[in-house]
């Protein structure tokens, strides 16, 4: 199967893709415990994101064969609130807005104020996993990252996310983030790697800011 990369312009189709994908994670789950409400409320909450990157940083999507395979959704930060985001999110949430809440304060508490690009969400059509795909669109954003000498952070969502990117020269942040009687997520920061360099250089720790902002 023939694979490609390319910008996309759909926040719609970016956020249908993650709230399908991230439907049955322990994040979700602690945010909507009801499943019957999970895709619906997911999908209007990442479309939103997926439309505040359009402006503020790049979405990617993959293609096998033709056809959407997986995005990944990436700022440039610093980058600007979405306007009125608490009050949007009130308003398709309902009483999981609360949760919401808590979870952006936790994330915004751990999050680096160094310059970087921040991956937000990278999902895969269900089917589409254990292909390379997500390694994939990791490398595609990473080449740009270490061609301009910027950092990159994330929190991974599970263990299994954090293996994957701890392969693609993240480590770990001195903090965890732990959401009340929930999961656990995983905040990671990439140092870009110099020309011809790999992850396991060494010089990736040694980046890595101290101090979380």
């Amino acid at each position: 199967m023939t694979t490609e990369i390319t910008r996309l312009t759909d926040a719609a189709v970016a956020g249908e893709i993650i709230a399908d994908a991230f439907s049955p994670d322990a994040i979700t789950s602690w945010l909507i415990p009801p499943v019957r409400d999970r895709v619906p409320i997911q999908r209007r909450f990442f479309t939103m994101h997926a439309a505040h990157a359009l402006d503020h940083g790049d979405i990617y999507g993959i293609h096998e064969s033709g056809e959407l395979a997986g995005v990944a959704v990436w700022f440039t930060a610093p980058f600007p609130e979405i306007p009125g985001q608490e009050d949007v999110i009130a308003s398709f949430a309902g009483e999981h807005a609360e949760r919401f809440g808590i979870l952006g304060e936790q994330m915004d508490k751990l999050h680096p104020h160094e310059p970087h690009h921040y991956l937000a969400f990278i999902a895969l059509v269900r089917g589409k996993t254990g292909r390379g795909l997500g390694s994939l669109l990791l490398e595609e954003h990473h080449r740009r990252l270490d061609a301009e000498g910027m950092p990159a952070y994330l929190e991974a969502s599970s263990q299994a996310s954090r293996r994957l990117y701890l392969r693609h020269g993240y480590v770990d942040m001195p903090e965890l983030l732990r959401l009340p009687d929930g999961p656990v997520m995983y905040p990671m920061w990439r140092a870009p790697l110099p020309r011809g360099g790999s992850p396991a250089d060494g010089h990736v720790e040694e980046s890595r800011p101290g101090t979380p902002g």
